[in-house]
């Protein structure tokens, strides 16, 4: 089974596991097609988290997150002031858009090592669908015209990018066929040449010189030190299941266990959900867990995180004890994060047991919104995540990683995978990803009840509450105190796939973006069929 957010993606994984690769080759294979046909949301100069479980039970997080170049400073930013809404941006938007606001990619490294290590195929085997495509071109979905449209004043101000995406100054509209021949050849290069062209070959010099001439930090020395970390789960249990998610740089892990272990006190179930009293509580227990983030979640190399103390049972008993049933608090935000909402998931798993949940991102929508002449490379926008203000947890210090609300995350019951579960949208990721859990394991919704349903978020100021709520529900919520702010859509489109106990997976993808699942059924024939014409006479009987 293969759920990305473009149906050309989840072929392309499809197409592997039909080659005799693994969850992992599906995986990589998926994400470098999502670089040509989602290229608002993902690319090789990116970050990004995967979690993996191995046929053998074992799970690990491959983290390939950007990182500040060693040439970023504190100070590097004029921080436009010291309150929200504002407090995340800086003079000129110089940490939102173009060369100075690049961080250190960790991508392409991180998929090239999850695929040595993991996977059974070449590079150029699960590169070659992202090749044709980029080559061939694809048809652009309304969902992809819109980002383009919503992003056109800024990628106009770069003549590279705005070539192919708002030719003569029009953004390109749906049906369009999008041809992206530099980047074909870029990833052609890559195919044939492997990750070092871009950390320390020619590739790497054309990224590092325009990066040079136009006032970009990102040097040769940072690409060439790019490593990917392997890091251990943070794990908890919820109503008799085993969840496993993404440590420390990422907040997703930590902060849905955190939220879990506090609902885990109430009868969600008799609640309902929908009901005032069920969305009051997932509410509470939101600004909770971003209190805790703003002060004390960031990249351990840097930042003492408290994960045992964050994730304990006692602490969630202590929490929870403080929530007023019929009325909303404050419970004191620090230093909020200004995190994209524009990502990408792929959830992936083979007939092996193997699972790959990964979450990727070039963060904003079209990342640093200017494109590499000649290779057909977006950059990301990653310094944003970064606090402008010096002497904070998510403060910008040369080599730290930026901190990320992914949250891929996968479930067992009784010791064997239930489900695994992602989604992309920013701060959004984990409310996100906890709301899909208790829909499923409390409120027993089938898995595309689950990832469709209706979702709300706060990080402490309006509760975001998506328009299909119900008004009376809203309306009571606003009686306990919350300013209720109705929304198309919370976070984006998650991927999700179901083990069932007969052995076969189930699917789903939601509408919030173009995402598709793609099932494999039946297989290889029986051991010993031979075709009937030339299958030897039956034995002679007396």
């Amino acid at each position: 089974m293969v759920v990305t957010n473009h149906g050309l993606a989840s072929a392309a994984g499809a197409e592997m596991l039909a080659a005799g690769g693994n969850a992992v080759d599906a995986a990589i294979a998926a994400l470098f097609t999502l670089t040509v046909v989602e290229p608002m949301m993902v690319g090789i100069f990116g970050g990004g988290m995967a979690h993996i479980r191995m046929a053998d039970g074992r799970h690990l997080v491959l983290d390939g997150l950007s990182a500040a170049p060693m040439a970023a400073r504190p100070e590097m930013y004029r921080p436009v002031s010291d309150r929200m809404p504002h407090y995340m941006e800086t003079v000129g938007r110089e940490n939102m858009l173009g060369p100075k606001s690049v961080a250190t990619p960790g991508t392409l490294r991180g998929w090239c090592d999850a695929l040595v290590r993991f996977g059974r195929l070449s590079l150029a085997d699960v590169m070659e669908p992202a090749i044709r495509h980029a080559r061939r071109g694809f048809t652009v979905t309304p969902y992809l015209a819109n980002c383009i449209k919503e992003a056109a004043a800024d990628l106009a101000l770069d003549a590279e990018i705005a070539r192919l995406y708002v030719p003569d100054g029009s953004p390109v509209p749906p049906g369009h066929r999008l041809v992206m021949t530099d980047y074909a050849e870029t990833l052609s290069v890559i195919a044939e040449e492997g990750p070092e062209v871009f950390y320390g070959g020619s590739l790497g010099r054309i990224i590092t010189d325009y990066m040079a001439r136009t006032g970009g930090l990102v040097s040769a020395a940072d690409l060439e030190a790019v490593k990917t970390i392997e890091r251990t789960p943070v794990y908890g249990t919820y109503r008799g299941y085993d969840v496993y998610g993404p440590p420390p740089p990422s907040a997703g892990g930590v902060h849905v266990l955190q939220m879990l272990n506090i609902l885990e006190g109430y009868d969600l179930a008799g609640l309902g959900f929908g009901s005032v009293e069920t969305m009051h509580l997932l509410g509470e227990v939101l600004k909770i867990a971003f209190a805790d983030r703003a002060a004390a979640t960031a990249d351990p190399a840097f930042v003492d995180v408290p994960v045992a103390q964050l994730i304990a049972k006692a602490y969630a008993d202590d929490r929870r004890a403080k929530i007023d049933a019929m009325a909303t608090r404050n419970w004191g935000p620090g230093v909020i994060s200004a995190e994209s909402a524009n990502t990408t998931h792929v959830t992936v798993a083979d007939a092996d047991g193997n699972i790959v949940a990964s979450t990727q991102t070039i963060n904003s929508l079209f990342g640093a919104r200017f494109m590499i002449p000649g290779t057909g490379i977006i950059p990301n926008n990653y310094m944003s995540l970064f606090d402008p203000h010096p002497g904070h947890a998510l403060s910008i210090a040369p080599g730290k990683r930026v901190t990320t609300s992914m949250a891929p995350t996968v479930v067992l019951r009784e010791g064997k995978p239930a489900f695994a579960l992602g989604l992309p949208g920013g701060l959004r990721i984990f409310g996100s990803a906890m709301q899909a859990i208790v829909n499923l394991i409390d409120h027993r919704m089938t898995l595309q009840e689950a990832v469709e349903a209706p979702r709300l978020w706060t990080q402490g100021q309006e509760l975001e509450v998506e328009e299909a709520f119900p008004t009376p529900a809203r309306e009571a919520l606003a009686a306990r105190g919350w300013t209720v702010l109705p929304v198309p859509h919370v976070g984006g489109g998650m991927t999700a796939i179901a083990f069932n106990p007969n052995g076969s997976t189930t699917g789903a993808a939601c509408w919030r973006a173009d995402g598709v699942a793609i099932g494999m059924g039946g297989g290889n024939a029986r051991a010993g069929t031979r075709f009937w014409p030339d299958a030897p006479p039956a034995a002679e009987t007396r």
